[in-house]
């Protein structure tokens, strides 16, 4: 018999796991492996009982963000450990970079070309606007600190984050419209300009000055990355995929070229300087379906192409066009385990680096809010270069600081130039945009899909 109150039972289970993961033998970290098997357990199960706030109108990827916060306050030393866990820390990377390899492949390099004028427009006031209101709120909510600790401010507060943001619009398919489209291509570009600003910023607190033989190298190496990336993969994948397909034309093969593709794009896009999820994006984009024409088609297409002769006219044709777009979107619809088992661990993770102490102090609180207020509002200025897109969909899509705006900030500490409270403050900035983001896209982008409707 189906459960009346699936929340409620969900809650429970969580509940008796979590009890379960704070006995001594695993709060003692008795065995490694085991402890982040039980962890790996909790956040999937976690997870997924999150999903519940669908149905509140609400994207899946804020329940895993709350449900992240809840198992890092809990308490536990198990839970703790595995908040600091470097394995844990790498599952969540490789859930990143996998879903924003899954957006890739979902993606249209041609639809993305079409508003690069306006994705370059909206990511330059998206990163200007931001942090510009960094160093003039700068003064007045830390009194005394130094010129370089507001410049740390402005750059975390103009960067973007678009993991959150292509969840949201994955989730709700709305991936083709012409706002997913401005904000991947801007958020790409806002990852190139963060290391510009990042380079100059730093530059300016160390040496005193722009290195601008160091500009000039960090330009050159990303627009170098992102061109060869389109032009050679387009120009090499298929080639590979011819020679691979050769060696076995299965579905494991299949698989292996295009988990290899984005994991190597990715480790590239770390090594000029950019993030690895632009790789991933990047790799995504330039694979076509055509590329895997000489592997075999998927078994459940297989087994039912020879029955539609046995089908009429109309039912055959329908059917057959079916088979068709299942064989052209396998490539993608491969990534999806994957996809469930990792892009979850990401947002619990994210979750988890969420200290809910920092709230009780009201200086911090007052300062996080002040400027979360002036990132939020410098990332919705940047709607305005959106051009006939709905420019509010597209402002909010930039809001998410994420893990970049942490960066940011962590550089600006180990340099001595933010202090704790001021660090604490970013932090807080940084939790509240990651979010208030989901909720308030996903309503905004279902209010346009019911006007469409």
């Amino acid at each position: 018999m189906r459960s009346r109150h699936p929340a409620l039972g969900g809650a429970l289970i969580a509940a008796a796991l979590a009890v379960m993961f704070s006995t001594p033998a695993l709060a003692a970290g008795a065995d490694e492996a085991a402890s982040k098997f039980a962890f790996l357990a909790l956040a999937l199960v976690v997870a997924r009982l999150a999903g519940f706030v669908e149905r509140f109108g609400q994207p899946a990827v804020l329940g895993e963000l709350l449900a992240g916060v809840l198992l890092g306050n809990l308490g536990f030393h198990f839970l703790e450990g595995m908040r600091h866990d470097a394995l844990v820390g790498f599952l969540a990377e490789l859930g990143v970079v996998i879903l924003l390899f899954q957006i890739g492949l979902e993606s249209s390099f041609s639809s993305l070309r079409r508003v690069g004028a306006r994705a370059f427009g909206v990511a330059v006031i998206g990163m200007a606007v931001p942090f510009a209101l960094g160093l003039l709120v700068g003064p007045i909510l830390v009194p005394g600190a130094s010129f370089d600790a507001y410049l740390f401010v402005g750059a975390a507060l103009a960067a973007t984050s678009v993991g959150i943001t292509g969840r949201v619009f994955r989730d709700l398919g709305m991936l083709d419209s012409r706002e997913a489209r401005i904000v991947l291509g801007a958020a790409v570009i806002d990852d190139v300009l963060g290391l510009i600003l990042l380079a100059v910023v730093t530059s300016l607190v160390v040496k005193g000055g722009v290195d601008a033989a160091t500009i000039a190298r960090i330009v050159g190496q990303s627009v170098l990355f992102l061109v060869g990336a389109v032009v050679l993969g387009r120009l090499l994948s298929p080639r590979l995929a011819r020679v691979l397909a050769r060696v076995h034309a299965g579905e494991g093969m299949k698989f292996t070229l295009l988990l290899a593709l984005g994991l190597a794009l990715a480790w590239l896009a770390h090594e000029i300087g950019l993030a690895a999820i632009v790789g991933a994006f990047a790799a995504g984009l330039f694979l076509e379906p055509a590329y895997f024409d000489d592997f075999e088609e998927p078994e459940i297409v297989q087994e039912i192409r020879p029955l539609l002769g046995s089908l009429g006219e109309d039912a055959s044709n329908a059917l057959r066009r079916v088979l068709d777009r299942h064989a052209e979107r396998h490539h993608e619809e491969m990534l999806g385990p994957l996809g469930y088992v990792f892009v979850p661990i990401f947002f619990i993770y994210t979750g988890m680096q969420v200290r809910l102490e920092l709230f009780a102090r009201v200086d911090v609180l007052l300062t996080a809010l002040a400027l979360t207020a002036a990132a939020i509002a410098g990332k919705l200025a940047s709607g305005l270069a959106a051009g006939q897109a709905r420019k509010w969909v597209v402002g909010w899509g930039m809001v998410p600081r994420g893990e970049v705006g942490l960066i940011f900030a962590a550089i600006g500490r180990e340099l001595g130039a933010i202090g704790e409270s001021s660090f604490s403050a970013v932090v807080l900035m940084v939790i509240l945009t990651t979010l208030v983001t989901p909720p308030v896209l996903g309503r905004l982008l279902r209010r346009d899909i019911a006007a469409g409707a």
